[in-house]
């Protein structure tokens, strides 16, 4: 049995994969979705990592998930978890934003200035904190266009304000952690360009990006879907 640690993005919380969640345990598995604290301004990389590892236990057959900004944190917690002698089975990104090391993730506009799709900010609120948060029905149109409509009104009642040290900050990662990695890019996320992502995998990690149809969060659009991509490479090892 593996267990999936699986790291939300910004704005959402672990609630976001609860179909995935049901998914793997309906497969044999285990799922822990994790609550960031993405609402507190002092909260960065570090900080998100512990909060994943402490959700994980005592686990040891691991496969960290994150979506979005949660793959900012995903190879922190493994390297952190490789320092406690558990290194996880593999890292996941789906849709995922990755580290530059030695530099912040916003300080990488100028080499990678494609990393968002077009419009991304016109449906956000910036509060005076500098937080961010969505109007509801821009979230849905933005974020969630394949999924049941219900399903996607439910996720955008959830949203929560999003702090942006993690952005702002120099990554606290010093080096990948050697660990398999898989990333996931969206084909029509209106959010982080997949082509973005698929250029970015092969310059990190010389690698191929695995392209999903659909919206930014198959977590919602396609969970089965979804799962099955995260099993298959676990599948051989198992």
């Amino acid at each position: 049995m593996i267990t999936f640690g699986l790291v939300h993005g910004a704005w959402h919380g672990g609630w976001c994969w609860d179909l995935v969640a049901a998914e793997l345990r309906g497969r044999g598995h285990e799922a822990v979705a994790v609550d960031l604290p993405t609402e507190d301004p002092d909260a960065g990389a570090q900080a998100y990592a512990s909060v994943v590892i402490d959700a994980l236990g005592d686990a040891e057959d691991i496969v960290l998930v994150g979506h979005a900004i949660g793959g900012l944190t995903v190879p922190v917690a493994a390297q952190a978890l490789a320092d406690q002698g558990r290194p996880p089975r593999r890292m996941m990104f789906v849709a995922g934003l990755l580290p530059r090391l030695g530099r912040s993730f916003d300080d990488g506009y100028a080499d990678e200035p494609d990393r968002f799709m077009p419009g991304l900010g016109a449906g956000q609120i910036t509060h005076g904190d500098t937080s961010s948060s969505w109007q509801p029905q821009a979230a849905i149109a933005t974020m969630y266009p394949d999924a049941p409509p219900e399903l996607a009104e439910w996720a955008a009642r959830q949203l929560r304000r999003q702090q942006w040290r993690v952005t702002r900050e120099i990554t606290p990662l010093r080096g990948w952690p050697d660990v398999p990695v898989t990333a996931i890019a969206c084909g029509q996320d209106a959010v982080v360009n997949p082509d973005w992502v698929r250029r970015a995998v092969r310059v990190r990690f010389g690698a191929e990006a695995i392209v999903l149809p659909g919206d930014h969060a198959p977590y919602l659009s396609r969970p089965a879907q979804l799962t099955d991509l995260m099993l298959a490479p676990c599948s051989a090892t198992l």
